[in-house]
């Protein structure tokens, strides 16, 4: 008898916010693991902003998904069938898998993870892509200095959470921009932000100013459009913007027109970079073991908005686009045997 499991593909490439039409849920049948291969039961599935930008047709860091195709993206399983020397029935891994209940997968896709050191939903969070993201972007390019200002957008996000707390670890001054009272409370409460902007309330440009009275030397970027406009008068002399991401333009329809970042770069020898978390692939073992060390002694803590049941991934990736995430954004598939 052959066993079906649900997958979710991508049959329309959206224009403008994604709706719940672009997506299908489909049956398919659960794979048989090949020699060299384990099949994985999906425990937990990441929703990331970026991949927003994986459901456009054009040249990006990563190919584009292809419609009526599977969406993929970090997942967190565990091994049902192992036909690989070093994986066991019960072993936990993660990689980057497909919105699918069920996966086959080679050894080169997937690595095991240690559910003793953190809860497995972790690895996708800040012993994930997110937490190596916000630990590579704001060390690497920001290198914030002791008594320096940093500030953060989308700060109460499974990356800015991350980078406010390195930052406070590296004895800055942190400032953090979030879309309501709750994170902003959150980031100043619990995280120890020194200071923390609702952009929906609040003058961005007056609320930075007052917030940053030496000016800003790091701007970690994960917003862009008035928000990041906003920070460029504030530049310190050789301020660095690392730029992780562009939220707030992912679904425009038309091009985004702003500020000219040109003449502030120039007046404060700044550095604007952007990055993806890949281009430090050969040093994950240092950042994993840096996050995992502040994690142990308490220096550091995470928030996790999960979201039950494989039927509503398609709703905790929208959600992404109303700023209903605390933290990392998952997605709870089945329970760890």
């Amino acid at each position: 008898m052959i066993r079906l499991q649900q997958q979710i593909k991508l049959v329309n490439r959206p224009v403008g916010t994604p709706v719940k039409e672009d997506f299908e849920f489909t049956q398919a049948p659960i794979g048989e693991p090949a020699e060299g291969e384990v099949l994985i039961r999906t425990n937990y599935i990441s929703v990331d902003p970026y991949l927003r930008g994986r459901m456009n047709d054009v040249k990006s860091y990563v190919p584009p998904f292809e419609l009526n195709t599977v969406i993929s993206s970090g997942v967190v399983g565990q091994v049902v069938e192992s036909k690989l020397p070093n994986y066991e029935k019960g072993d936990i891994v993660t990689g980057m898998l497909g919105w699918q209940q069920y996966s086959v997968a080679k050894e080169s896709e997937i690595r095991k993870i240690d559910t003793k050191l953190a809860p497995a939903s972790a690895y996708l969070s800040v012993l994930g892509m997110t937490g190596l993201t916000a630990y590579f972007g704001l060390l690497d390019i920001g290198q914030p200095k002791e008594g320096e200002t940093v500030v953060v957008s989308g700060a109460a996000g499974a990356v800015g959470s991350m980078v406010g707390q390195i930052a406070k670890i590296k004895g800055t001054r942190v400032v953090g921009i979030a879309g309501s009272a709750e994170k902003t409370d959150y980031l100043i409460n619990e995280l120890g932000f020194d200071a923390a902007i609702n952009y929906k309330t609040e003058d961005v440009p007056a609320a930075l100013g007052k917030a940053c009275p030496n000016g800003i030397d790091v701007y970690y970027e994960n917003v862009g459009g008035e928000i990041g406009d906003a920070v460029l008068p504030l530049l310190n002399k050789f301020a660095r913007i690392p730029v992780c991401g562009a939220i707030s333009a992912y679904n425009n329809k038309e091009a985004d027109v702003g500020l000219r970042v040109q003449s502030y770069l120039i007046k404060s020898s700044a550095l604007m970079k952007g990055f993806t978390v890949g281009d430090y692939s050969e040093r994950f073992k240092e950042g994993l073991e840096a996050l995992a060390g502040w994690l142990q002694e308490g220096k550091i803590q995470y928030e996790e908005t999960i979201t039950e049941g494989f039927e509503n991934t398609i709703d905790a990736f929208l959600d992404l686009f109303k700023g209903a995430n605390l933290g990392k954004a998952i997605v709870k598939v089945s329970e760890i045997e």
